[in-house]
């Protein structure tokens, strides 16, 4: 009998902090957020994601961005931690990635910046404001000056798998957008089905193809969305293909920056994809986690600590969340002693 064959080691990256919190249609404390990442980083977690350096009166979820990264940095609780994990900040145009460099130069920024290109030109145009090519030509500019300042930079390929806007996409279109940001300097690299379009078959046949031209595992990073509910489906997909970094958040928040926040409209990204706009997070850490570890896969994670994060996030964000295993639990290694 044949088996799955698939990493035994991986590394998982959470980005509650940033991604998870960004649609919520209401500010989190500052104090939470804190918590939150102080949790995340207790429970193993060697990469975090913590904001987004964008305008305030468009994301105002994220008008905290300095004074976040500042307490992190000067956390006493993961003092002991912190030099040891990489905390990431998106910065999609140049403002943004200008005031996170002088944010690491000052001493409280950063460890790694995001930019973020989508195979389709209307979903990147919606994302960032500028065509395709001018992005590029933004991204030769700015790749350099973070890696002056001590910054890596991830590069983010979206809507591999198809756009909310467009429909269908090509996955070798996604293929030379990842040589691309390689090619100009990007450190690694996050593939994301930002709308949960990909089926575990196509993610397959994605990920394949990326590991036969850029076989290095360590430069690329899996990010689903589970819009369809296929979300785990797509992670043992790219275990399956070789890959062995991911991405997900507590209790699977996240979607489309707010276009609406403490009951006043802000500008977001525009106009929701779909109508229901909390069906569009992503993968839930800790079904991820306790799946990953039934596999027998290491995540370097403490699993219990995760699941009680989980369960504190409901009380954070004031309803039920989409993890099934902060409720349920892990499935006992012993017997329980129950008759």
């Amino acid at each position: 009998m044949s088996e799955l064959k698939y990493p035994k080691k991986v590394t998982v990256g959470d980005i509650t902090v940033r991604d998870g919190f960004q649609h919520e249609e209401i500010f989190i404390p500052t104090d939470a957020k804190v918590w939150v990442a102080e949790q995340l980083i207790l429970a193993g977690f060697k990469r975090i994601e913590t904001t987004n350096y964008g305008p305030p009166k468009l994301m105002p979820q994220f008008k905290d961005a300095d004074e976040l990264t500042r307490r992190l940095r000067n956390s006493k609780k993961i003092k002991h931690l912190i030099d040891d994990v990489e905390l990431t900040a998106i910065t999609i145009r140049e403002k943004a990635a200008e005031r996170a460099i002088q944010a690491k130069l000052d001493g409280n920024g950063p460890d790694r910046i995001l930019f973020m290109v989508s195979t389709s030109e209307s979903h990147h145009k919606t994302n960032s404001g500028l065509s395709l090519d001018a992005y590029w030509k933004m991204c030769e500019e700015y790749i350099p000056k973070a890696h002056d300042a001590g910054l890596k930079v991830c590069g983010t390929v979206s809507t591999i798998w198809g756009c909310p806007i467009e429909g269908p996409t090509e996955l070798q279109k996604a293929v030379d957008f990842t040589k691309r940001w390689l090619d100009i300097g990007a450190d690694d690299i996050e593939h994301a089905d930002h709308d949960g379009s990909a089926p575990p078959n196509k993610v397959y046949d994605y990920f394949s193809l990326i590991l036969d031209q850029i076989p290095d595992p360590s430069l690329h990073v899996a990010h689903f969305h589970v819009t369809r509910g296929w979300g785990c489906a797509n992670v043992l997909a790219a275990l399956q293909a070789g890959i062995t970094h991911y991405e997900s958040t507590i209790g699977g928040l996240g979607g489309q920056p707010a276009n609406f926040c403490d009951r006043v409209p802000v500008g977001g990204t525009g106009k929701y994809y779909y109508e229901d706009a909390s069906i569009v997070g992503l993968i839930s850490t800790e079904d991820m986690v306790v799946m990953m570890d039934e596999m027998g896969i290491d995540t370097g994670l403490d699993v219990d600590r995760v699941l009680d994060i989980g369960r504190m996030m409901e009380k954070i964000i004031g309803r039920r969340l989409r993890s099934e295993c902060a409720h349920t639990g892990r499935i006992p290694k012993t017997l329980t002693g129950r008759v």
